[in-house]
C-alpha cells in the first residue's frame, strides 16, 4: 500500500506540473475537463491514468467532449475486484482504450438522454444509457452535467470496462 501511495503521489505531482502551464480558464471563466476534474479533488486516480495514457492534452483540447468520470472510490473498487494494484492498472496495455471508453464526442447533457440510448464512445464501442436511475452500462451517475469549457462531465460510481 505504501508503494501504491508513493507511485500515485508521484504521478499526481507530474500531472500537476505538466497541466499547470495549461490551466488557464477559457474566456467564459470555466476550466477545461481535466482542470475541472482535478479541482474537484475526487479524481486523482483518473488524473494519474490520463497522464499515464497520454490523454491529458487531448481532453484539454477544443472538444467538445462528454466524459463519464469514475471517482477514486470507483477505481478502488475496480482494483479490489480485479485483485490488482494501481501500478498494475496504470501499466495495462489497454489503459488508453479503457479511458477512451469513458469519452463520447460532443456535449451530451442529461436532458439529451433517452432510456436505452446507445452512444458510441471515442474508442469505437458503445455504452448504453438507462434512466431511473441514470446509468451508463451498470455504473450509476452520481452527479450529472458538470460543465467545463470544452464539454461536460458526468460523475459515475464505477469504472467502465469495454
Amino acid at each position: 500500500m505504501k508503494k501504491f501511495t508513493i507511485v500515485l503521489l508521484s504521478l499526481l505531482m507530474v500531472f500537476t506540473f505538466t497541466t499547470g502551464a495549461f490551466a488557464a480558464e477559457s474566456p467564459t471563466g470555466k476550466k477545461d475537463i481535466v482542470d475541472t476534474a482535478v479541482a474537484a479533488g475526487s479524481f486523482t486516480t483518473l488524473a494519474a491514468a490520463l497522464e499515464k495514457a497520454g490523454l491529458v492534452e487531448t481532453l484539454k483540447g477544443e472538444g467538445p467532449f462528454t466524459v463519464f468520470a469514475p471517482t477514486d472510490e470507483a477505481f478502488a473498487k475496480l482494483l479490489k475486484d480485479l485483485n490488482v494494484s494501481a501500478e498494475d492498472l496504470l501499466a495495462r496495455e489497454d489503459l488508453k482504450d479503457i479511458l477512451l471508453y469513458h469519452v463520447v464526442p460532443g456535449k451530451v447533457l442529461s436532458k439529451d438522454l433517452k432510456d436505452g440510448l446507445k452512444v458510441k464512445t471515442v474508442n469505437g464501442k458503445e455504452v448504453e444509457i438507462k434512466l431511473n436511475p441514470v446509468r451508463v452500462n451498470q455504473a450509476n451517475v452520481v452527479t450529472a452535467d458538470v460543465e467545463a469549457s470544452n464539454g461536460v462531465i458526468h460523475v459515475i460510481e464505477a469504472v467502465l470496462l469495454p
